[in-house]
């Protein structure tokens, strides 16, 4: 194995879940006698640069099929996110009629809907089949394919120099990342910005986050890699910020590094010496994940194991990716964990991959009232137990794994 970044090949452990099939090939009812495919899922960190990487076994085309089943237009809190995020780049960066906006990994439209309503021309670039539809019909034009330097050299010979690029949660996503991010240094105007939002790897860590480790994550970041790749390939970190999403994310502002048309903020020497004071430059910061994973793991098959003993029925909420990585890592089936409810309708009728747990609506839970909720996307838990407060009518009570077992 050769690190995605540097080419180093010496390559240290990180976290090695066993095998899984890929965490969004869900799985149809009309497929349930025929196999899956499942993958090692092995993570290592390069001893050069510090990038954190899944091994590869399969094409990223394997992972990101026209059937995706991930929409993220589901999340209502997601939503306010990204349209506080519209609100604060068009201020900031003083966007107007006369602007370009270019989202990668545009989804299903879920943001650049807020970009169209300000009067500003927006198109996406989105290489999954079933959410680019969604996004074209609130009448967003999108690209129907994976980004890189040759797409957007493409974009830019048809006009689309971009005064801001928005990449949501997608840094992670993609096998060439030197080439993905190259893209970014060609689309941008002169004095354009590229925002880039990832899942802290500095979080992962700290709160035994294991589980948003899946085959469709090929890296796992911190400001210190980040910074290192993005100088190689033409861009110019100039400042960072942190959000809540995703168990704590990074908020990148890039620019092109010819240009440096931004300033640097002392916010990114901040975050580089707090990354370099916690140990992240040195191997043993990352040499004892594999036992946290593992403890999160035994706790939460011993508490369903107890469950089942009292004869308690157990369910689950949200058919997240992060979701499928723990049941499969744990071992876990319907006879554990009879049900997952999830809102979007492309995923209910359907079963998890691996565990082949049914997913179903919201009025399964209604009616078969469970004593306990899993909530298997712990990031959105505040919102999820609004939503279903109304389970501690019959007792319900409310459970995570992560990072420690709690039930409230």
């Amino acid at each position: 194995m050769k690190c995605r970044h540097c080419a180093n090949e010496t390559m240290a452990p990180f976290l090695d879940l066993g095998t899984a099939p890929p965490s969004n090939s869900y799985v149809a009812a009309a497929d349930l006698g025929k196999p899956e495919l499942w993958y090692p899922l092995v993570i290592r960190t390069c001893t050069e640069c510090f990038l954190v990487q899944t091994e590869d076994f399969a094409s990223r085309e394997t992972f990101f099929s026209e059937n995706y089943a991930y929409f993220s237009s589901f999340s209502s809190s997601w939503l306010r996110h990204a349209k506080s995020y519209v609100d604060a780049m068009t201020e900031r960066f003083a966007l107007g009629p006369a602007s370009k906006v270019v989202e990668v990994a545009s989804n299903d439209g879920y943001l650049l809907q807020y970009v169209k309503e300000k009067g500003i021309a927006c198109l996406g670039v989105e290489p999954t089949a079933s959410t680019a539809a969604a996004a074209r019909e609130k009448d967003i034009e999108v690209v129907e394919a994976f980004f890189g330097a040759e797409l957007a050299q493409n974009l830019v010979a048809k006009g689309w120099s971009a005064d801001l690029t928005a990449a949501n949660n997608v840094l992670a996503h993609v096998p060439d990342i030197n080439d993905f991010v190259r893209g970014f240094s060609i689309l941008l105007k002169p004095d354009g910005v590229s925002t880039f939002e990832f899942p802290h790897l500095f979080n992962m860590v700290e709160e035994a986050q294991f589980d948003t480790a899946y085959h469709e994550h090929y890296s796992y970041l911190s400001l210190t890699a980040v910074d290192r790749i993005f100088t190689a390939n033409g861009l110019f970190v100039f400042d960072v910020g942190t959000t809540p999403w995703h168990g704590g994310s990074l908020r990148v502002f890039a620019c092109r590094a010819d240009t440096r048309a931004h300033p640097r903020q002392p916010a990114v020497q901040a975050l580089l010496d707090r990354e370099a004071a916690a140990g992240m430059k040195d191997l043993s910061y990352y040499a004892a994940f594999q036992a946290e994973a593992q403890r999160v793991r035994n706790d939460f098959l011993a508490f369903l194991i107890d469950c089942q003993r009292q004869g308690l029925k157990v369910a689950a909420y949200g058919a997240a990716a992060k979701g499928n990585t723990l049941l499969n890592f744990a071992g876990v089936k319907p006879d554990l964990l009879s049900f997952v409810v999830d809102k979007n309708p492309a995923k209910q009728g359907t079963f998890l991959p691996g565990s082949r747990i049914p997913i179903v609506s919201e009025d399964v839970l209604k009616a078969q009232k469970p004593e306990r909720v899993v909530i298997l996307p712990w990031n959105l838990q505040k919102e999820i137990k609004e939503q279903l407060s109304y389970i501690r009518d019959w007792g319900g009570t409310f459970v995570t794994a992560i990072p420690t077992l709690t039930v409230d």
